[in-house]
């Protein structure tokens, strides 16, 4: 098991989660942020960092993301490394609880 960051990351990203992390497992994308699951060691101290909720314990992770397992995989193979807090986006207040966000995750860095 790891853990998977979900759709309520996108057009946030925010990075209180990062500054946490032991083991540096986030890579950072244009919008978005993952989680490598062969880093990660499922410490969970980034789950309670994230202020819009978007960190699943795998196991925990609702129904409609499973694919953000994936996701989460493919992206962290291709993205760079965050080792520390950064700003978040602009707009992040604005993006923090909008709904269906998926098809505004931009792939590229």
């Amino acid at each position: 098991m790891t853990h998977v960051v979900g759709e309520s990351c996108i057009g946030c990203k925010y990075t209180d989660c990062v500054s946490v992390c032991p083991v540096d497992c986030f890579h950072e994308g244009a919008n978005f942020l993952v989680i490598d699951p062969e880093a990660c060691i499922d410490c969970g101290v980034c789950v309670a960092e994230c202020p819009v909720e978007a960190i699943y314990d795998e196991k925990d992770l609702p129904e409609a993301q499973r694919d953000y397992v994936a996701l989460n995989a493919r992206l962290a193979a291709r993205w760079p490394v965050i080792a520390a807090s950064t700003e978040p986006l602009p707009d992040a207040d604005a993006w923090a609880s909008r709904p269906d966000k998926r098809e505004h995750l931009m792939e590229t860095t």
